[in-house]
């Protein structure tokens, strides 16, 4: 999938200036995206902080560094159980 050009704080600003009163098509042109793009943001990450976006990305690489190590752990569980298995 192809990565934005806009970082995700950006895309917060761009959604709140519409919130604030800005008239969408305007917004888009101004800031050099189509109104389907802005649509699907909307979404996502409409009422959402630059803070509040920034807390969900460091929960969400907690989540994935515990997923790693949980996967870890559990392939050493098993690789144990298997050499156990074996000795019997």
């Amino acid at each position: 999938m192809k990565k934005s050009k806009f970082s995700e704080e950006h895309i917060v600003r761009i959604l709140k200036e519409v919130e604030a009163g800005a008239k969408v098509g305007e917004t888009c042109r101004r800031h050099g995206i189509s109104e389907p793009t802005y649509y699907v943001w909307r979404p996502k990450y409409a009422g959402m902080d630059v803070s509040q976006l920034r807390h969900l990305k460091d929960i969400e690489n907690e989540l994935a560094r515990l997923k790693r190590r949980y996967a870890d752990l559990a392939l050493e569980h098993d690789a144990l159980k298997d050499v156990l298995s074996r000795k019997d």
